[in-house]
């Protein structure tokens, strides 16, 4: 099964995180990479380009560290907060976890933080997700096609995937240095965006030498020596995994709720719209999206029905139907948020060292890996 052409070899390969706490203070760069780098036959950007692509995998098991470093202010845990899952506030600090995979109908991810733990299972047309801080657990079956799959933490496969799609002329395709990453000998690809408005330096992702598949995943924002995120394994086994690991046991007094086929439970158990919104939604009421620009910096624009602007967020009104401590909460957030203005209007901008978002007073979300001046030229069109 080739990693890079299948959706569920992508979401379940390499999860980036495991909880909103910290785990042991903050790993440093070099503990995904230690000891000298080895020796390895040269292969050009273009082999490891189609290596990239051809790679295979039929089972994994393992334990990843993500790392991220985006500069932002405190906002990440309110964030997870307003959005009712811990996930949500996964953009900072150092997180671990295991994983386990066995094809595409056999995947589990186990989230580990200082407070509890967090489990999704999916055996085939069986889901479970679990909270052992809450123990709680919400069960649902999948439609028959498998298609309607639970949401996933990104993966560094599904990340390099996204990063190969933003291959173009504006992008110089380079081989870094070899690497030992969980004890395995690696190759690296590295891909550098030419277009000066893009906040990303450069990705660089260690592929397995001799199965291909991506054990790291880093990137570096631009003017920056260290990664501002970077997602490894720090122990793999390309062994297929038992078929226990896959099944569900509830523990003794685990609250279970069993999920209708019109709701789909987000990576906390949280239900979502049929099309993936806000509860509550109704089908088919998606918003307003558009792109500007193409690879490294596109741009992308929404328009969100219903959402106040970002100067007109007041308690009890930041979000149509939302709970009144979110509201409040996501006044707050958006509150902390700098004033800028222009001839595109005026808002609030969050700016982190790979990304901007730009809030607009009249209900427009813009963001990009961009700079701020590319986002008030997509805001101004």
């Amino acid at each position: 099964m080739s990693v890079m052409k299948n959706r569920a070899v992508l979401r379940w390969l390499v999860p980036v995180t495991a909880g909103v706490a910290v785990i042991g203070g903050g790993a440093a760069v070099g503990t995904f990479a230690a000891g000298a780098d080895p020796a390895l036959p040269p292969r050009s950007a273009a082999q490891l380009l189609d290596d990239l692509r051809t790679s295979r995998l039929d089972g994994l098991s393992g334990t990843v560290v993500q790392r991220a470093d985006l500069g932002l202010p405190p906002i990440a845990a309110l964030a997870g907060q307003v959005g009712g899952n811990q996930l949500a506030g996964l953009v900072s600090g150092t997180h671990t976890l295991r994983v386990w995979y066995g094809g595409e109908d056999r995947q589990r991810l186990a989230l580990v933080d200082t407070l509890g733990e967090q489990d999704v299972l999916r055996n085939g047309r069986d889901v479970w997700t679990w909270s052992s801080r809450e123990n709680t657990a919400v069960h649902r079956k999948l439609p028959a096609d498998g298609k309607d799959l639970p949401s996933a933490p990104a993966t560094p496969a599904d990340a390099a995937q996204q990063a190969l799609a933003a291959i173009d002329p504006t992008t110089a395709v380079t081989v870094g240095r070899s690497a030992t990453v969980a004890g395995r000998d690696a190759y690296e690809l590295v891909l550098t965006p030419r277009d000066q408005a893009s906040l990303v330096h450069q990705v660089r992702i260690a592929l397995d030498a001799k199965e291909h598949v991506p054990l790291r995943f880093e990137v570096l924002a631009d003017g920056q020596d260290e990664p501002a995120f970077e997602v490894a394994f720090t122990q793999v086994d390309f062994r297929t995994p038992d078929a226990d690991q896959f099944r569900f046991n509830p523990p003794p007094g685990v609250k279970v709720t069993e999920e209708t086929t019109d709701a789909r439970p987000g990576p906390a158990g949280r239900a979502l719209g049929k099309d993936g919104g806000a509860p509550g939604k109704a089908d088919g009421q998606r918003p307003d999206v558009r792109t500007v620009g193409t690879g490294w910096t596109t741009v992308v624009v929404a328009k969100l029905d219903g959402v106040a602007g970002a100067g007109g967020a007041k308690a009890g009104g930041a979000t149509a139907g939302a709970d009144a401590p979110d509201a409040e909460m996501l006044a707050k957030v958006l509150g902390d948020l700098p004033k800028v203005s222009g001839d595109w209007g005026s808002g609030r901008l969050l700016s982190g060292k790979l990304f901007s978002v730009l809030l607009t007073d009249d209900g427009r979300v813009v963001a990009g890996l961009v700079t701020p001046e590319r986002l008030y030229q997509a805001a101004k069109g």
